[in-house]
């Protein structure tokens, strides 16, 4: 399995990155609306473990057009970065694909969607994302630290603190916090 490796961080305007990336020569490849769902046994053995299983649904915001993708996370790895394994597989019938994953039982623990714009930019995938109730985020994704923090420096966001923590994290501690007991989180 491949091995993710990310610079997260929290900024206030997209709008800015975007013109940092066009500025700097990024590449823009569209955007998406993501309804993200992750599962876990009755154990919450996945959790527990530090592990994730994801089913991601995106629709691309022009074109209308869907796809289905399954991700496994490992353990989050030591570093300064985000570092976790990862794999991943498209579905063609994501709701088969779900039907699947209940049989093997796992059960969804927690739906967010999220908007996603993505970008290429100095051997690095870059994420421009929005979430209700957590804000606006920008992922670099690269093939080892030493890139992604070049590329987070070319966006001028070396100041803004890294998070190492996954965005279902994030909004399950929003949720309890607010003894919320929601499974699924929308605009």
């Amino acid at each position: 399995m491949a091995v993710e490796i990310e610079a997260k961080m929290k900024v206030d305007d997209l709008d800015a990155i975007r013109l940092r990336l066009r500025d700097a020569g990024g590449r823009h490849h569209g955007a998406v609306l993501e309804t993200n769902t992750f599962f876990d046994d009755a154990a919450r053995s996945l959790v527990g473990s530090d592990k994730g299983l994801r089913l991601r649904r995106t629709r691309d915001v022009n074109s209308g057009e869907r796809h289905g993708i399954i991700t496994v996370k490992g353990p989050l790895q030591n570093g300064q970065l985000k570092r976790r394994e990862e794999g991943e597989f498209e579905v063609s019938d994501a709701e088969r694909a779900q039907d699947v994953l209940r049989m093997l039982g796992y059960t969804p623990t927690l739906t967010f969607e999220k908007r996603r714009e993505s970008w290429t930019l100095g051997g690095c995938k870059v994420e421009l994302d929005e979430l209700p109730h957590l804000g606006q985020f920008v992922e670099i994704e690269g093939p080892d630290e030493a890139t992604v923090m070049r590329v987070r420096e070319s966006l001028r966001l070396e100041s803004e603190p890294l998070i190492r923590t996954g965005y279902i994290s994030m909004l399950s501690s929003f949720l309890k916090e607010r003894n919320d007991a929601r499974t699924s989180v929308t605009f």
